[in-house]
């Protein structure tokens, strides 16, 4: 216990040092957990794939839209329980250079859909005003209530990969079923984006952007791909038919650089808890070095100095840990608040916080380490000749 009491107490002698050291911890240690956060956000889609889901799209580039006989026909192969389709939307709502105005959104059926994905929670009577509602619009929880959108509300936009004012009236909110599950997303009838375009653009083939089907089990994925894509190898819509976990990864691949250079920043901080620890503890050694000496001529031995240092660097560092991780919640609460749509955050997860603090820890010992070894092995008349 005595030993432990030294070390505090020669953690903190120079309190506003190991203060300001304890902070600049905690700001990396903060902007560490963030951008760990940011990264597993990114990757949530991939990670929240139902493994009996399997997309098809157009083998030559996935703006292409595949015809939607295919349905019909892809519903006769043997593994398949269910198929529904989707087209990417688009859309400006407001203004445009406006990000927080942003949200995806799609054009679905509205019978098969919520049958695909049932995380998509929908009450049974607002799910069914939406099928009965041509220009109806389910949204989600978060995009309807940072927008103010109530039921019943109409959402006019100007289309730009389908050109025209479009009018939607919100007729339900769904919310996840988990809550990683995305709640921003905007639904309508593909049913009116086909009509409205055969009346503005009757030369146009819509067609379907992709389709989603329901596997009966995962186990069958690969039979039913090469099933699908069989069909289709001599069509003028060839097909490429993925698990939906493959497909959510080929959109994150598009994105790796930035991944990548967000996991380089994040370790990089790492060096400047370094740096910033070494920086106190060097300072602390060279300042303590004769009181040192004086502590082995009383009988404490190198290994009892070594303590001291080490002890005191974790203390400093973990302190500074502890704080970074506390201030990481609210930051990271900030930023889910914020239009984040590709990738929102669901909150920090606890291997996140274990591994900011095992960082923490890591970098205090890393820190002491060779002013400690240097001042344990020092001789006692060199330890005394030295002016700090």
């Amino acid at each position: 216990m005595k030993m432990l009491s030294i070390i505090f107490r020669n953690a903190f002698r120079h309190k506003l040092r190991s203060f300001l050291t304890i902070v600049g911890i905690a700001t990396a240690v903060m902007a560490f957990g963030l951008l760990r956060t940011v990264v597993g956000a990114w990757n949530t889609g991939v990670a929240n794939s139902a493994e009996n889901r399997m997309i098809v799209r157009n083998r030559v580039s996935f703006i292409f839209p595949l015809p939607m006989t295919n349905r019909a026909e892809i519903l006769r192969v043997p593994g398949v329980s269910d198929a529904t389709w989707a087209n990417w939307f688009g859309g400006q709502y407001g203004d445009v250079n406006d990000f927080k105005n942003f949200w995806p959104r799609y054009a679905i059926d509205p019978d098969t859909w919520f049958q695909v994905y049932p995380e998509f929670e929908v009450p049974a009577d607002q799910l069914k005003a939406f099928q009965a509602d041509r220009s109806g619009a389910i949204l989600g929880a978060k995009t309807a209530a940072k927008h103010n959108f109530k039921i019943g509300d109409v959402i006019t936009m100007n289309g730009d990969i389908f050109p025209g004012t479009w009018q939607f009236t919100v007729r339900g909110i769904y919310h996840g079923k988990e809550p990683s599950t995305d709640e921003t997303a905007m639904f309508f009838q593909w049913n009116y984006l086909y009509e409205s375009l055969k009346q503005s653009s009757p030369g146009r083939d819509l067609g379907a952007g992709w389709f989603v089907l329901k596997i009966d089990r995962p186990d069958d994925m690969a039979k039913v791909a090469t099933l699908v894509d069989t069909m289709y190898t001599n069509s003028r819509a060839p097909t490429k038919t993925e698990s939906e976990k493959a497909f959510q990864q080929g959109f994150v691949a598009m994105s790796g650089a930035i991944i990548t250079s967000l996991e380089v920043i994040s370790f990089v901080i790492i060096g400047i808890i370094l740096l910033v620890l070494a920086n106190t503890i060097v300072m602390a050694v060279r300042e303590r070095t004769r009181e040192y000496a004086v502590l082995k001529t009383l009988g404490f031995t190198g290994r009892h100095v070594l303590m001291f240092i080490l002890g005191e660097a974790m203390i400093i560092g973990m302190f500074g840990g502890v704080l970074g991780v506390l201030l990481t919640f609210p930051i990271v609460k900030g930023f889910a608040s914020m239009p984040m749509a590709f990738f929102p955050l669901n909150g920090v997860s606890l291997g996140t916080v274990v591994l900011a603090l095992i960082v923490a820890g890591l970098c205090g010992l890393a820190a002491a380490a060779v002013p400690a070894f240097r001042a344990a092995r020092m001789p006692i008349v060199s330890g005394l000749r030295t002016v700090g």
